[in-house]
């Protein structure tokens, strides 16, 4: 009754929001084109002599949630756009699109009418397909990419292992639970986490119902918009820029072996980091080494 009435997961929201804002960052919402607003956080006042970093988020929780040990370190060197993608926070569209393609066209709008001309991204998992492509069709305006735990390279049978690994039936469960036991089997996958098994069903609904319940029907969508995955071979273009990839050793939903096979395909100056110990979200299990490796390559 009482985690009912008080969530702890709403209340640690609270906190993110503090840290963002304590960074510099404010929440802000800007309408792109006649069909799509995106809401991101920014710096208020973008200081003139400060490189652009732009943060982008993985499927899951909205980007408040994703990115702060990132925000807290870099912000300091960086002014640090972190949007939150469409169907997620308070980003929306009417169009009919769903492509990881049309979330990269939307956040590239997004830092055109805020007039960053130049700028890196990091995108971690889905975040990553994003990344991708906002470097590959703005190469005059992306200066490095970094990519983390994300299988731009994942084919058919790779999302369907991921499947079989998770024993859930379709990937919407896996990616968007709505009990505990799919939840459990998501952390299983994403985090290094021993003590799982002592965490209460009652702490994961709240976890379930205050971070995946908003729009869940469209981020189905997206899901199925998905461009990757499609088929059993691999089709992506070579990046002109410099790229670093991130990687856990203990990846279990893009293993590190599909991390060594993009390093090879997606351009010439490519530079692998694995970290030891970590599984999906390395940002947020080993922020510091995470953050120091960023930070030695941008």
């Amino acid at each position: 009754m009482a985690l009912s009435l008080i969530s702890p997961i709403s209340l640690y929201g609270y906190y993110l929001r503090y840290c963002y804002t304590s960074s510099g960052l404010s929440q802000q919402s800007i309408q792109i084109d006649d069909e799509t607003t995106l809401h991101f956080w920014g710096p208020q006042d973008p200081h003139p002599r400060k490189p652009s970093l732009v943060l982008i988020h993985g499927f899951g929780p909205a980007a408040l949630w994703q990115w702060r040990k990132q925000v807290q370190f870099f912000a300091r060197k960086f002014n640090v756009y972190v949007p939150n993608l469409i169907f997620f926070g308070e980003s929306t569209t009417k169009s009919d699109k769903r492509s990881e393609i049309f979330q990269a066209e939307s956040v590239a709008k997004l830092l055109e009418k805020l007039g960053v001309e130049k700028y890196s991204v990091v995108g971690t998992s889905y975040g990553g397909f994003v990344s991708y492509h906002i470097a590959r069709m703005w190469p005059e305006r992306v200066e490095k990419v970094v990519i983390a735990s994300s299988g731009v390279n994942m084919r058919k049978r790779d999302n369907e292992e991921l499947i079989g690994k998770a024993k859930v039936e379709a990937i919407g469960d896996l990616m968007l639970p709505q009990k505990p036991s799919q939840l459990r089997a998501l952390i299983k996958l994403a985090v290094t986490f021993p003590f799982l098994h002592l965490v209460p069903d009652l702490f994961l609904n709240d976890f379930i119902n205050t971070l995946y319940r908003q729009n869940r029907s469209k981020k189905l969508e997206l899901l199925k918009g998905v461009t990757v995955a499609q088929d059993q071979t691999v089709n992506i273009s070579p990046l002109q820029q410099e790229v670093l990839l991130v990687w856990g050793d203990r990846d279990k939903i893009f293993p590190v072996e599909m991390a060594k096979e993009l390093k090879g395909l997606i351009g010439k100056d490519v530079k692998l980091e694995t970290i030891k110990g970590t599984s999906h979200v390395p940002q947020i299990e080993k922020s510091s080494q995470f953050n120091k490796i960023l930070n030695a390559f941008l």
